[in-house]
């Protein structure tokens, strides 16, 4: 399940939370209660690894010099 993170605007607290992707976003906030919670936009940690990726395999040139 993904971590979302959570910003209040009411008092400026951060939060996370683990969440289904189908679940509606939280709107209180952990630490004052406040309805004021708001989902934060992250940097994801999604990497394409191994082979059959563009950057690896596609554009290489193969051996035979087709």
């Amino acid at each position: 399940m993904p971590i979302y993170e959570y910003a209040c605007a009411a008092c400026a607290h951060q939060f996370e939370a683990t969440q289904k992707i189908t679940d509606p976003p939280l709107t209180t906030c952990a630490a004052c209660g406040a309805p004021r919670a708001e989902r934060q936009i992250s940097a994801s940690s999604f990497a394409l690894r191994g082979g059959g990726w563009y950057v690896s395999d596609y554009g290489r040139k193969s051996a035979g010099g087709d």
